[in-house]
């Protein structure tokens, strides 16, 4: 076995269709995010997020090791960079006040509606 589930790995964007974005991983893997996988909230265009080509990090959070396909998420990992941008927003002079000192209230909601959906 070359992955192990909960693993972060790079992966490069090989297609996007409406229900989620096929990946390219290394070893001959492939993987899916699906859109339920992406972010915590609603998503209207997963181009938004994804671009042909890119390479993204993803965790894995299933291995069909006969297919050799991964199914993957985003949701982890782009919401540690929302955080991490919202506490950089008055060092880069945005001057987005009122709505850095919401974020983290509106991450902590989010975050508590996705753990009780599980």
């Amino acid at each position: 076995m070359k992955y192990k589930i909960d693993e972060i790995i790079n992966v490069t964007v090989s297609s996007i269709v409406p229900y989620g974005v096929f990946v390219n991983a290394d070893y001959g893997y492939t993987g899916l995010i699906h859109i339920s996988e992406i972010t915590g909230g609603y998503i209207r265009n997963i181009s938004k997020y994804f671009r042909i080509g890119n390479i993204v990090e993803a965790k894995i959070i299933a291995i069909d090791e006969e297919k050799k396909h991964l199914s993957l998420s985003t949701r982890d990992i782009i919401m540690d960079k929302i955080i991490d941008e919202s506490n950089n927003l008055e060092e880069e002079g945005m001057g987005f006040d009122k709505l850095r000192d919401k974020l983290p209230e509106w991450i902590d909601v989010t975050k508590k509606e996705l753990e009780n959906s599980k």
